[in-house]
């Protein structure tokens, strides 16, 4: 009954707060509400990488993780706002996930198993409830953890190699494109996302000045410091600036049902 009131007071608390409490004693409840708050990062980001010749679900499962790595490698009395931090880390792993995805390695037996069961799972769901399945689901589904679940779906890779030269799937015939071809470089800037539907209706309601910090700030790579100057304004103007646009952000993602 403790457990129970606690995560229900976890809910209730601040972010800042709750990131405070985790760094103090590293439970795993607090980190479960942190990680449902902050999904939307591993969504948005997931979506700069589409059609690119990899799922949607697979690259959100391996930006979901790396978001569970960011979480506990942040450090809040640094004074940096997490999604400054995790943003970085989650585009890495995400262009790692490529990088390594042609590689076979060796998967242990325990994992293989779970992904069998991972597997099934997600079609019986899927013809259950007629919708696909959340982390959160499949874990409750086959009675495991979510970071369980989540190293199988990561690990699955290392036994589906996929070369780079394999023509790529397309429409036209004789089309002539690899799927090295679909990976590209990542065009820098705020131009290689604003096609996304759902960044485009949020931009849309921000002001100038909010425009200006969210682009600067997540798609730029600018410092607070380096807006600051350009504006003249103080390096604390920009980070209240940040957590409003990021307060908003989130508000938006929560209307939109379909997102992930």
């Amino acid at each position: 009954m403790k457990n129970v009131a606690n995560a229900t007071n976890y809910l209730n608390m601040d972010t800042k707060e709750l990131f405070k409490n985790y760094k103090e004693t590293k439970d795993i409840n607090i980190r479960n509400v942190l990680i449902e708050r902050h999904l939307y990062l591993a969504s948005i980001l997931s979506k700069k990488y589409v059609n690119k010749g990899v799922e949607f679900e697979d690259i959100y499962q391996v930006a979901s993780l790396a978001l569970i790595y960011a979480i506990e490698r942040y450090d809040i009395d640094k004074g940096f706002e997490f999604s400054s931090f995790a943003t970085p880390t989650i585009i890495g792993e995400i262009k790692k996930y490529f990088r390594d995805k042609v590689w076979t390695l060796r998967v242990p037996r325990r994992v293989q198993d779970l992904n069998k069961k991972i597997n099934q799972a997600r079609l019986e769901f899927e013809q259950k409830n007629n919708k696909y399945p959340k982390i959160e689901d499949i874990a409750e589904y086959v009675g495991c953890s979510q970071e369980e679940v989540l190293e199988a779906i990561e690990a699955s890779y290392g036994f589906k190699p996929i070369s780079l030269d394999t023509p790529s799937t397309d429409s036209s015939e004789d089309s002539g494109y690899l799927l090295l071809d679909k990976l590209g470089e990542e065009q820098k800037g705020y131009s290689d996302v604003v096609y996304n539907d759902f960044l485009k209706k949020f931009v849309e309601k921000l002001n100038d000045l909010e425009k200006k910090v969210f682009e600067d700030r997540f798609f730029n790579e600018k410092t607070q410091s380096e807006i600051g100057r350009e504006l003249d304004i103080s390096q604390m103007s920009v980070s209240r600036i940040e957590k409003k646009v990021i307060d908003k952000l989130k508000k938006e993602y929560k209307k939109d049902e379909d997102i992930i």
